[in-house]
Protein backbone atom coordinates (compact mmCIF):
# COMPACT_ATOMS: atom_id res chain seq x y z
CA UNK A 1 0.00 0.00 0.00
CA UNK A 2 3.06 2.83 0.82
CA UNK A 3 4.36 2.00 -2.95
CA UNK A 4 1.30 1.79 -4.24
CA UNK A 5 0.50 5.43 -2.35
CA UNK A 6 3.15 6.93 -4.04
CA UNK A 7 2.45 5.81 -7.73
CA UNK A 8 0.42 9.59 -8.48
CA UNK A 9 3.75 11.14 -8.67
CA UNK A 10 4.31 9.63 -11.79
CA UNK A 11 1.33 11.40 -13.47
CA UNK A 12 1.19 14.74 -10.93
CA UNK A 13 0.24 17.04 -13.65
CA UNK A 14 -2.21 14.76 -15.20
CA UNK A 15 -3.79 14.86 -11.88
CA UNK A 16 -4.24 18.23 -11.06
CA UNK A 17 -5.62 18.52 -14.90
CA UNK A 18 -7.86 15.44 -14.59
CA UNK A 19 -9.27 14.88 -11.05
CA UNK A 20 -12.65 16.64 -9.50
CA UNK A 21 -12.23 18.99 -7.25
CA UNK A 22 -14.60 19.55 -3.96
CA UNK A 23 -17.67 21.88 -3.94
CA UNK A 24 -17.71 24.78 -1.74
CA UNK A 25 -20.70 22.63 0.70
CA UNK A 26 -17.60 21.06 1.90
CA UNK A 27 -15.40 23.83 3.12
CA UNK A 28 -18.82 25.55 4.13
CA UNK A 29 -19.79 22.46 6.66
CA UNK A 30 -16.54 21.60 8.32
CA UNK A 31 -16.04 25.28 8.96
CA UNK A 32 -19.27 25.77 10.05
CA UNK A 33 -18.99 22.61 12.58
CA UNK A 34 -15.62 23.95 13.90
CA UNK A 35 -15.53 26.19 17.06
CA UNK A 36 -14.99 28.95 17.42
CA UNK A 37 -12.53 29.48 14.20
CA UNK A 38 -9.82 27.40 11.98
CA UNK A 39 -6.75 29.36 12.35
CA UNK A 40 -4.46 26.75 12.17
CA UNK A 41 -4.86 23.23 9.52
CA UNK A 42 -3.45 20.24 9.07
CA UNK A 43 -3.93 18.64 5.27
CA UNK A 44 -3.43 14.61 5.18
CA UNK A 45 -2.03 13.64 2.02
CA UNK A 46 -2.36 17.27 0.49
CA UNK A 47 -1.72 15.93 -3.82
CA UNK A 48 -1.76 18.62 -5.64
CA UNK A 49 -3.78 20.99 -3.96
CA UNK A 50 -7.56 20.25 -4.69
CA UNK A 51 -8.83 20.86 -1.07
CA UNK A 52 -5.58 22.75 -0.02
CA UNK A 53 -7.19 25.82 -2.42
CA UNK A 54 -10.80 25.06 -0.90
CA UNK A 55 -9.65 25.56 2.94
CA UNK A 56 -6.75 28.11 2.45
CA UNK A 57 -8.93 30.38 0.19
CA UNK A 58 -10.73 30.65 3.70
CA UNK A 59 -8.41 32.06 5.49
CA UNK A 60 -6.87 29.40 7.45
CA UNK A 61 -3.50 28.84 7.04
CA UNK A 62 -2.57 25.16 5.95
CA UNK A 63 0.32 22.66 6.71
CA UNK A 64 -0.27 20.67 3.66
CA UNK A 65 1.26 17.06 4.01
CA UNK A 66 2.16 15.23 0.84
CA UNK A 67 4.33 12.06 0.73
CA UNK A 68 5.12 12.52 -3.02
CA UNK A 69 8.00 15.16 -3.48
CA UNK A 70 6.44 15.03 -7.31
CA UNK A 71 3.41 15.65 -6.23
CA UNK A 72 4.08 18.40 -3.86
CA UNK A 73 5.73 20.22 -6.28
CA UNK A 74 2.85 20.82 -8.28
CA UNK A 75 0.95 21.25 -4.59
CA UNK A 76 3.35 23.69 -4.02
CA UNK A 77 2.73 25.56 -7.39
CA UNK A 78 -1.08 25.99 -7.52
CA UNK A 79 -1.24 27.03 -3.75
CA UNK A 80 1.31 29.81 -4.44
CA UNK A 81 0.33 33.05 -3.02
CA UNK A 82 -1.93 31.37 -0.12
CA UNK A 83 -1.47 30.63 3.32
CA UNK A 84 0.07 27.23 2.68
CA UNK A 85 3.11 25.20 3.93
CA UNK A 86 3.84 21.92 2.29
CA UNK A 87 5.25 19.37 4.10
CA UNK A 88 7.11 16.48 2.34
CA UNK A 89 5.99 13.74 4.55
CA UNK A 90 3.82 10.84 5.03
CA UNK A 91 1.23 11.22 7.46
CA UNK A 92 2.79 8.78 10.14
CA UNK A 93 6.29 10.84 9.80
CA UNK A 94 5.16 13.96 10.12
CA UNK A 95 6.48 16.03 13.08
CA UNK A 96 4.56 18.44 14.59
CA UNK A 97 6.00 22.23 15.41
CA UNK A 98 4.10 24.21 17.51
CA UNK A 99 0.67 23.60 19.31
CA UNK A 100 -2.08 21.30 17.79
CA UNK A 101 -4.16 21.97 15.07
CA UNK A 102 -7.57 23.51 15.31
CA UNK A 103 -8.51 21.05 12.05
CA UNK A 104 -7.02 18.08 10.81
CA UNK A 105 -8.54 17.20 6.80
CA UNK A 106 -7.91 14.42 4.50
CA UNK A 107 -9.52 14.60 0.96
CA UNK A 108 -9.85 11.74 -0.53
CA UNK A 109 -6.17 9.86 1.20
CA UNK A 110 -7.41 8.96 4.87
CA UNK A 111 -7.31 5.23 3.56
CA UNK A 112 -3.62 5.36 2.45
CA UNK A 113 -2.95 6.19 5.92
CA UNK A 114 -1.90 3.13 8.42
CA UNK A 115 -4.86 1.98 10.43
CA UNK A 116 -2.89 0.60 13.35
CA UNK A 117 -2.15 4.28 14.18
CA UNK A 118 -3.66 6.52 12.53
CA UNK A 119 -6.35 7.22 15.05
CA UNK A 120 -3.21 7.77 17.63
CA UNK A 121 -1.41 10.40 15.68
CA UNK A 122 -5.01 12.25 15.07
CA UNK A 123 -5.46 12.51 18.81
CA UNK A 124 -2.47 14.26 19.26
CA UNK A 125 -2.17 16.45 16.38
CA UNK A 126 -5.63 18.15 16.85
CA UNK A 127 -6.24 20.43 20.00
CA UNK A 128 -8.98 19.44 22.39
CA UNK A 129 -12.09 20.86 20.93
CA UNK A 130 -10.40 20.85 17.30
CA UNK A 131 -12.02 19.14 14.40
CA UNK A 132 -11.38 16.25 11.99
CA UNK A 133 -13.01 16.38 8.48
CA UNK A 134 -12.30 13.38 6.10
CA UNK A 135 -14.09 13.50 2.88
CA UNK A 136 -13.52 12.15 -0.16
CA UNK A 137 -15.10 11.62 -3.86
CA UNK A 138 -13.47 10.32 -7.36
CA UNK A 139 -16.09 11.01 -9.47
CA UNK A 140 -15.51 7.74 -11.56
CA UNK A 141 -19.08 6.04 -11.15
CA UNK A 142 -21.32 6.01 -14.39
CA UNK A 143 -24.79 7.04 -13.28
CA UNK A 144 -26.04 4.25 -15.71
CA UNK A 145 -26.26 1.16 -14.51
CA UNK A 146 -25.97 -0.33 -17.34
CA UNK A 147 -23.22 1.11 -18.45
CA UNK A 148 -21.29 1.18 -15.43
CA UNK A 149 -21.31 -3.02 -15.57
CA UNK A 150 -20.77 -2.98 -18.97
CA UNK A 151 -17.68 -0.89 -18.04
CA UNK A 152 -16.68 -3.04 -14.91
CA UNK A 153 -17.06 -6.34 -16.61
CA UNK A 154 -13.92 -5.01 -18.76
CA UNK A 155 -12.31 -3.13 -15.85
CA UNK A 156 -12.92 -6.92 -14.04
CA UNK A 157 -10.76 -8.96 -17.27
CA UNK A 158 -7.45 -7.10 -15.46
CA UNK A 159 -8.18 -5.66 -12.18
CA UNK A 160 -9.78 -7.57 -9.37
CA UNK A 161 -13.08 -5.55 -7.79
CA UNK A 162 -11.68 -3.93 -4.72
CA UNK A 163 -12.57 -0.78 -2.53
CA UNK A 164 -9.38 1.09 -0.56
CA UNK A 165 -12.15 2.63 1.54
CA UNK A 166 -12.61 -0.39 4.09
CA UNK A 167 -16.90 -0.86 3.83
CA UNK A 168 -19.34 -1.65 6.19
CA UNK A 169 -21.72 0.34 8.03
CA UNK A 170 -21.93 0.71 12.44
CA UNK A 171 -25.05 0.27 14.14
CA UNK A 172 -26.08 3.99 14.01
CA UNK A 173 -26.03 3.74 9.97
CA UNK A 174 -22.28 5.55 10.37
CA UNK A 175 -20.31 4.27 6.96
CA UNK A 176 -16.75 4.37 7.52
CA UNK A 177 -14.53 6.69 8.74
CA UNK A 178 -17.12 8.01 10.73
CA UNK A 179 -18.15 4.08 12.21
CA UNK A 180 -14.20 4.30 13.36
CA UNK A 181 -14.32 7.75 14.83
CA UNK A 182 -17.92 6.66 16.63
CA UNK A 183 -16.34 3.91 18.21
CA UNK A 184 -12.85 5.94 19.59
CA UNK A 185 -13.66 7.95 22.46
CA UNK A 186 -11.17 10.61 22.06
CA UNK A 187 -13.91 11.82 19.34
CA UNK A 188 -17.17 13.26 19.46
CA UNK A 189 -20.48 14.84 18.17
CA UNK A 190 -19.62 12.55 15.10
CA UNK A 191 -21.60 13.53 11.86
CA UNK A 192 -21.83 12.39 8.37
CA UNK A 193 -22.91 14.40 5.41
CA UNK A 194 -23.77 12.98 1.83
CA UNK A 195 -23.57 15.58 -0.71
CA UNK A 196 -25.00 14.57 -3.92
CA UNK A 197 -23.25 15.54 -6.93
CA UNK A 198 -23.83 15.06 -10.90
CA UNK A 199 -21.25 15.75 -14.13
CA UNK A 200 -21.80 15.44 -17.41
CA UNK A 201 -17.80 14.36 -18.49
CA UNK A 202 -16.93 14.07 -22.04
CA UNK A 203 -15.29 10.02 -22.52
CA UNK A 204 -11.77 11.93 -23.16
CA UNK A 205 -12.13 13.68 -19.42
CA UNK A 206 -13.18 10.37 -18.07
CA UNK A 207 -10.92 8.12 -19.34
CA UNK A 208 -7.93 10.73 -18.46
CA UNK A 209 -9.20 10.32 -14.86
CA UNK A 210 -9.08 6.99 -14.98
CA UNK A 211 -5.74 7.09 -16.08
CA UNK A 212 -5.14 8.82 -12.84
CA UNK A 213 -6.32 6.18 -10.03
CA UNK A 214 -3.89 3.82 -8.66
CA UNK A 215 -5.61 0.71 -9.71
CA UNK A 216 -4.72 1.78 -13.50
CA UNK A 217 -1.18 3.22 -12.18
CA UNK A 218 -0.02 -0.04 -10.63
CA UNK A 219 -0.14 -1.82 -14.54
CA UNK A 220 2.51 -1.82 -16.60
CA UNK A 221 1.93 0.68 -19.38
CA UNK A 222 1.72 -2.33 -22.22
CA UNK A 223 -1.48 -3.43 -20.02
CA UNK A 224 -2.55 -0.40 -18.66
CA UNK A 225 -3.33 1.45 -22.07
CA UNK A 226 -5.07 -1.24 -23.69
CA UNK A 227 -7.11 -1.95 -21.01
CA UNK A 228 -8.68 2.31 -20.83
CA UNK A 229 -8.71 1.46 -24.66
CA UNK A 230 -11.28 -1.19 -24.27
CA UNK A 231 -13.04 0.62 -21.78
CA UNK A 232 -13.31 3.79 -24.25
CA UNK A 233 -14.92 1.46 -26.71
CA UNK A 234 -18.09 1.00 -24.46
CA UNK A 235 -18.56 5.01 -23.72
CA UNK A 236 -20.47 6.79 -25.37
CA UNK A 237 -19.04 10.39 -26.65
CA UNK A 238 -20.41 12.17 -23.10
CA UNK A 239 -21.15 10.27 -19.15
CA UNK A 240 -22.85 11.33 -16.47
CA UNK A 241 -20.61 10.34 -13.17
CA UNK A 242 -21.87 10.46 -9.99
CA UNK A 243 -19.24 12.38 -8.21
CA UNK A 244 -21.46 12.95 -4.83
CA UNK A 245 -19.15 13.80 -1.49
CA UNK A 246 -19.22 11.87 1.66
CA UNK A 247 -18.09 13.82 4.55
CA UNK A 248 -17.28 13.09 8.16
CA UNK A 249 -16.97 15.01 11.08
CA UNK A 250 -16.19 15.16 14.77
CA UNK A 251 -14.69 16.83 17.60
CA UNK A 252 -11.37 16.08 19.89
CA UNK A 253 -12.68 15.54 23.33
Amino acid sequence: MRERALVFGTVADAYEEHRLGYPDAVADLVLGYARPTVARALEVGAGTGKATRLFAGRGPAVTACEPDPAMGAVLARTTRGLPVVVVTSTFEGFALEGPPFDLLYAASAWHWTKPATRWDRTAALVRPGGTVALFGSTGTEIADPALEEAVERVRRTVLPDESLWTEGRSATGMWWPGSELEADDRFTDVEQHDLPRRLRRSRAEHLALLGTLSTYLQLPADVRQPLLARIGEELPDEVEVDAAVRLHLARRR
